[in-house]
């Protein structure tokens, strides 16, 4: 097969998955500069990867209003999205998700060659020419070796980049200092650290330095004690649900530290080059930890523990996490911390 002219990258969700496919997108560019590479990601998420050098488009799925659509029973938007793809003229398409939708995606593309998990969900292998099978334990490994029936190397950069735009926001809005960013929130309840103990923590370390608290717009419920905080110390900023995905990025890449329950912000923290405070539950590390960053999680699991962070009654792991240790954690972080992430990648080929 000749080199591709056109690919499509498919990985629509979640937020944190998309941060860490990245290193595919390089692999692919470094192993094609004169192709177009697009990337298939869910709309709220286009932000994640928009400004990256190495991507030449973002294809928008609109997945809330497809499904809406669907359910009464009004197919044409999706038959529409479908024919967009086709219409994409890719000659390669690599399914980085894994699941019946995205594998539908790939063979939506009538692509000469597409190339998927083997042990894909919900039979969306069907749909690849190319099955892979991966004995690497992290989801990063296991997507670079999508890479594998190319014969192309895999880059192990995980790089995320910011507009000129939201950097100057999160200047601003910090009033030119580099923050401590607390993501203190998490769509499951078992990946949660006690609110109060984050309360504590921005506490102990707010007036000597900014603390900003982040999180999802329906999240406030979740981390009263932290922004009842935030409401009396000037210290304490309370940016819960005022931050768009790209906004979060600009944040995340002037912080000095960050502090996260098993989330988005923990991927982002990576991907800048931040110091890291990683705080993990009923989830497997080894597997979707942050990546090469193994020494900046505190988890502590003892014997019959099931590593299932939908079972709400797992909390428990998360509350064995102390105060004191997170706390002698992010002095020492903050003692070695450069607030100068590094951009040198070249120019865009968008």
């Amino acid at each position: 097969m000749d080199d591709p002219r056109r690919i499509l990258l498919i990985r629509p969700s979640a937020l944190g998955d998309v941060c860490r496919t990245v290193p595919l997108l390089v692999s692919l560019r470094r192993a094609y500069p004169a192709a177009r590479i697009d990337w298939l990601v869910q709309d709220g998420f286009g932000d994640a990867i928009r400004h990256h050098p190495d991507l030449s488009g973002v294809v928008p799925f609109a997945r809330a209003e497809l499904g809406r659509s669907m359910k009464r029973a009004n197919p044409i938007p999706t038959l529409r999205f479908l024919h967009e793809l086709r219409s994409g003229a890719y000659d390669l398409a690599i399914d980085a998700q894994g699941l019946f939708r995205s594998g539908l995606f790939a063979r939506a593309t009538r692509a000469g060659r597409r190339i998927g998990p083997r042990d894909a969900r919900e039979g969306a292998a069907r749909f690849y020419s190319d099955r892979v099978t991966s004995g690497h334990p992290h989801t990063v490994d296991r997507m670079l070796a999508l890479l594998n029936p190319l014969g192309i190397e895999a880059a192990g950069d995980m790089r995320l980049y910011t507009s000129d735009e939201d950097r100057a926001w999160a200047e601003d809005v910090c009033d030119g200092r580099s923050p401590i960013i607390i993501a203190s929130t998490s769509r499951w309840l078992a990946k949660r650290w006690p609110a109060e103990r984050f309360a504590t923590i921005a506490r102990e370390l707010a007036g000597e330095h900014l603390v900003v608290i982040v999180g999802g717009p329906a999240e406030h419920t979740q981390i009263q004690p932290v922004l009842a905080l935030a409401r009396t110390s000037e210290s304490v900023l309370d940016l819960v649900g005022k931050t768009t995905v790209a906004r979060l990025m600009a944040l995340i890449e002037r912080a000095k530290l960050v502090i996260a329950n098993d989330s988005a912000a923990v991927h982002m923290g990576v991907a800048f080059g931040r110091p890291l405070v990683a705080l993990y539950g009923p989830t497997n590390v080894a597997r979707v930890g942050p990546y090469g960053r193994a020494a900046d999680v505190i988890q502590h699991l003892e014997d019959g523990d099931r590593l299932e962070h939908k079972d709400d009654a797992r909390i428990t792991m998360m509350e064995r996490i102390a105060v004191e240790e997170v706390l002698e954690r992010a002095v020492s972080r903050l003692a070695n911390t450069s607030t100068s992430p590094k951009r040198e990648r070249g120019e865009s080929h968008r």
